[in-house]
């Protein structure tokens, strides 16, 4: 079994919980009706765990027989189960060692990407355990698929598709499909070391370091927003979509996955902006255009487990 904690208390609600929920309602010197019913409510039917979320994701899957699906419409049918999960910043800077954080209660844009995609893999294995989940989620998030340290972490995007490609989770659809060659230093973590608690640690940092250099160095394919547009079957349903960016030493600012809406590709995604996973109102064409910092996308396809 994949070793794990959360950046919150698993499981049922405990005494100490509970207690808690009651402290806050006596220690308030006035309740508004609203706020007094809300935690009773909390009290009666507490939030579901991370466990019980994944096995409604696999109930679903049963249901729906989506494991018969191809891959990219599993990852539609899973990702778009989780409209309306509230949006959490920086979910897997948590305290303490690196180890594999779990939270299916609120996500951020990779997080939503990688959490699908795990589940996705899962059902299309037909392998409906939390245990499965962890395996694959690891698998996903981690250079190699293990954990050693913060560093192996795959932090930068571009860096996730590079690495999830070699494991034969994605393949770079942007490599022989329009996409060119991006050429930009890499090196937005090391330059902003304050804004990250590990960064401290002088030999974390030179990781990390070592890490950019590489991956400035690799070559890497993108599509300028100005060209999407232009080849309309490039995008397939269930495509992660990272989107480039302007921003100095960064390679993407925001992940997500298409899914087509009356026959234009949307994103559906988790962002900071709308606070809950949604879907795009525009096309994604029309939704890059809109934002000057936005330059292009990355573009990668799951690829069905064997």
């Amino acid at each position: 079994m994949t070793k794990r904690r959360s950046d919150e208390d698993e499981g049922s609600p405990t005494r100490r919980w509970f207690l808690r929920q009651i402290g806050l309602l006596a220690g308030a010197s006035v309740v508004g009706e609203r706020t007094a019913a809300r935690a009773v409510s909390l009290i009666q039917n507490p939030p579901l765990t991370d466990e019980q979320i994944c096995s409604r994701k696999f109930e679903l899957a049963v249901r729906e027989s989506l494991s018969d699906r191809p891959i990219g419409e599993v990852m539609v049918a899973v990702g778009s189960s989780f409209l309306g999960t509230p949006y959490k910043a920086h979910t897997l800077e948590v305290p303490g060692e690196e180890h594999l954080v779990v939270n299916l209660r609120a996500l951020d844009c990779v997080t939503f990407v990688e959490n699908v995609l795990a589940l996705s893999r899962c059902i299309r294995l037909r392998r409906y355990t939390f245990e499965d989940y962890l395996g694959h989620l690891k698998l996903i998030r981690y250079r190699a698929g293990e954990i050693d340290g913060y560093p192996s972490r795959l932090h930068y995007f571009s860096d996730w598709i590079g690495d999830n490609e070699q494991k034969g989770i994605v393949k770079n659809i942007l490599r022989e499909s329009g996409g060119v060659s991006l050429t930009k230093k890499i090196r937005f973590m090391t330059a902003h070391r304050d804004s990250y608690r590990q960064l401290s640690d002088d030999s974390v940092l030179g990781e990390i370091r070592k890490t950019e250099s590489a991956l400035s160095n690799n070559e890497r394919w993108y599509l300028p927003k100005e060209e999407l547009t232009d080849q309309p079957d490039l995008l397939r349903s269930g495509d992660i979509v990272g989107i480039t960016t302007s921003i100095e030493g960064l390679d993407i600012v925001h992940t997500g996955i298409v899914v087509f809406t009356n026959g234009s590709a949307r994103y559906l995604h988790a962002p900071l902006s709308g606070g809950s996973v949604q879907i795009s109102d525009e096309p994604l064409a029309a939704y890059l255009q809109a934002r000057k910092s936005q330059t292009g996308i990355m573009a990668a396809r799951p690829l069905d487990p064997q």
